[in-house]
């Protein structure tokens, strides 16, 4: 069998890529569903999850690079005549078909992708060239957009190929014609030459049409935003006098999923400082602390992250963190109790301190264990969800709020 098409047979590279796509779809679709509806309360849970999906987009993206090679295989060789084309509407449909299910090809696996590199801490591709994606930004609305996109450009290839598959029963069950048989491996069929088909723009415009209407739908029913279904509203915190007033701020925390870093903050806290910076040691004043633990954005994960194995949000919607301000010879130091989840533990916070008339720039960090708050109690294995949460402290504030 040649390598090449002709005008009236498929060549055995053709054949060769259009069977190693059915396989891969066949495949990467129910992985990707299962995996999708798969719990990840505990670390076996988690473990078995994030395998599928590694699975399911390594499978993908290997998907991805067949289908460029079979498109660019399909440019550059005469495709093979429709056997009726005084059919015109049915070869015009099979042609449209056909348009959609290459361009799902390449939009499905490459949604996914972005997707992918977009999101912190996720399952990874089992590859060796890293996991990221030139221009595309670890950030939580590409990921959400991307996943709306992976979703609809992968029902507009289910439905494309049910109709694929539909035509190719219809030719071989109704009209018993030779048009499946002739992409069959091993087969050779000998079909008489009719006028080559025409290239022209009708079916690929009508097929960009149709992934715009299904664009359209995504919008409608929300799938490029997940936001409103991952941040609960804040509960509102009571306003403080302070002595010193913070003007600006973030509160940040980095942990560490599936090998990678997933850094978040608060959106919402407050602070009640009071500081001396003439006391040269010891007590230099004090700092109250309340944050609204459902303002956190933490990536992809800020869902999980409210659930009740961890923040447990809607049982503890607020963490307070109250202590003394010490003037050590090391430096400054916030020494008081951090109360998360109902749990308190002592907390150090080291700083460093920077004032400039009325204003104060002051910036600290710290470590914390979140098995001392009973977070995340079922995830034991360290390489999925590690143990030590880092906290980030940057804040401007100014004497008497001015």
């Amino acid at each position: 069998m040649s390598a090449a098409n002709t005008t009236t047979q498929y060549g055995f590279v053709a054949k060769t890529l259009h069977w190693l796509t059915a396989l891969g779809i066949l495949a990467v679709i129910p992985l990707g569903i299962v995996a999708n509806d798969m719990p990840y309360d505990t670390a076996d849970q988690l473990a078995d999850k994030a395998w599928l999906f590694s699975l399911h987009k390594t499978i993908g993206v290997t998907l991805f690079f067949v289908a460029l090679a079979r498109i660019l295989w399909a440019i550059v060789q005469p495709k093979p005549a429709a056997l009726h084309p005084d059919r015109k509407t049915e070869t015009l449909l099979a042609e449209i078909v056909h348009w959609l299910l290459y361009g799902s090809l390449v939009l499905v696996p490459l949604s996914g992708w972005v997707h992918h590199a977009a999101t912190e801490g996720f399952a990874p591709i089992w590859w060796s060239f890293g996991q990221n994606l030139p221009f595309v930004p670890e950030n939580l609305t590409v990921s959400e957009t991307a996943a709306g996109l992976h979703i609809v450009f992968e029902r507009v290839l289910i439905i494309s190929m049910i109709l694929h598959i539909a035509g190719a029963i219809k030719h071989a069950v109704i009209d018993k014609d030779q048009t499946l048989a002739r992409m069959l491996p091993g087969r050779q069929v000998t079909v008489a030459a009719s006028e080559r088909p025409s290239r022209g723009f009708v079916p690929p415009a009508l097929a960009v049409l149709v992934w715009a209407a299904a664009l359209g739908v995504g919008g409608i029913f929300g799938v490029y935003s997940k936001g409103s279904a991952i941040a609960a509203e804040a509960p509102a915190l009571q306003r403080v006098e302070s002595e010193w007033a913070v003007t600006d701020g973030t509160l940040g925390i980095t942990v560490r999923q599936m090998g990678a870093d997933v850094s978040g903050s608060f959106e919402e806290w407050t602070a009640d400082i009071s500081f001396d910076e003439t006391v040269m040691a010891g007590k230099a004043g004090s700092v109250d602390v309340e944050i609204a633990i459902t303002s956190l954005t933490l990536g992809s994960v800020t869902q999980q992250a409210m659930g009740p194995d961890y923040f447990a949000s809607s049982d503890f919607p607020t963490a307070t963190f109250s202590a003394d301000i010490l003037n050590t010879p090391d430096g400054y130091v916030a020494e008081g109790t951090l109360r998360l989840r109902g749990i308190e533990q002592p907390v150090l916070l080291p700083f460093d301190l920077t004032i400039a008339t009325d204003t104060a720039q002051m910036e600290g960090s710290t470590v914390l264990d979140r098995r001392s708050f009973d977070i995340g109690a079922g995830m034991t294995d360290e390489s999925q969800l590690g143990f030590e949460v880092s906290v980030t402290v940057d804040l401007t504030a100014t004497r008497g709020g001015e």
